[in-house]
């Protein structure tokens, strides 16, 4: 049985005309007045530092997804919703607001969901908010976390990830003792800090599980579910291989070594690792969620 194809919409049917252009111009210069001086202090701030040093990261893949789904949008048949269009965006620049008088880049960075939620439904509708509903959401991966949060859950983290790599390498042989999340291998000391083993590296891993799931665009919900649980887990491994290799080059090597280019480096080596991670981990999944073959035309 053969299917007739639908008629494909035009290379440059995306591109705005008229009082479009106008409008989408006036919108752009309207987000850029409000968020660049925003985007100013990310890079003067937490994005300078090993800790938050993803944002610039995230923020670049959140555009190329938005890039990436312009054909979709323009497919849409646009019907604004005001009424929530409007709601959404007065909250947004309240916190957007308090945010900013209160030097707060949490709620100041935050609000541009909302206001890219709110522009989104002023101009096309919900249709195209689900098309783009994931673009919106990686943008939060962005948004600096509070430092009283990240306080709390570092030092557990930092703790646990400690254990497991002294455990790990003692096991293998290494004159390796803890003291708290100081690491004693021969005749030096590490300090394992807040960037090998914090909150943001793990918030930063989920953030990759997550691509990766949108880009593989399984249809199985459990299996989506289950991989980003395991993510976690997956995160937490993935700094502990970090610790051990900055451990292991600075016994080896000096500390010299372990402090310079490869303590740079090993911030490479944990997404690589946690990348491996999530595809073995998706490749393990596969075993039991069997993706539907999509049904398509006839050849």
């Amino acid at each position: 049985m053969t299917t007739t194809p639908t008629q494909a919409a035009p290379a440059d049917a995306w591109l705005p005309t008229g009082t479009d252009k106008l409008m989408l111009g006036l919108l752009a210069l309207a987000l850029a007045l409000l968020y660049v001086p925003s985007y100013i202090d990310l890079h003067r701030t937490v994005w300078s530092t090993d800790e938050q040093g993803h944002g610039p990261i995230i923020f670049a893949v959140s555009v190329w997804l938005f890039f990436r789904h312009r054909h979709a949008v323009a497919a849409i048949a646009v019907k604004p919703v005001p009424v929530w269009g409007w709601s959404i965006l007065l909250v947004s620049l309240l916190v957007y607001a308090l945010g900013y008088s209160q030097t707060f880049l949490m709620l100041e960075v935050g609000s541009q969901v909302g206001v890219l939620m709110a522009m989104v439904l002023l101009c096309w509708g919900n249709a195209a908010l689900r098309v783009v509903w994931f673009p919106l959401f990686f943008l939060v991966f962005m948004t600096p976390l509070p430092e009283v949060v990240v306080a709390v859950v570092t030092g557990p983290l930092k703790s646990a990830v400690s254990v497991v790599a002294a455990e790990i390498l003692y096991f293998a042989g290494y004159p390796v003792s803890r003291v708290g999340v100081i690491l004693n291998v021969g005749q030096y000391q590490l300090l394992v800090a807040d960037a090998c083993a914090g909150l943001n590296s793990m918030f930063t891993l989920e953030a990759l599980g997550l691509l990766y799931m949108n880009l593989m665009q399984y249809k199985s919900v459990a299996r989506n579910v289950t991989l980003a649980v395991l993510v976690v887990p997956i995160a937490f491994g993935a700094n502990v291989v970090r610790v051990m290799i900055l451990v292991l080059v600075t016994y080896h090597f000096g500390d010299a070594a372990g402090q310079g280019f490869i303590h740079g480096f090993a911030g490479m080596v944990l997404f690589m690792v946690g990348l491996i991670l999530v595809l073995a981990t998706d490749y393990v999944l596969g075993w039991f969620f069997k993706e539907k073959a999509v049904q398509g035309s006839a050849a």
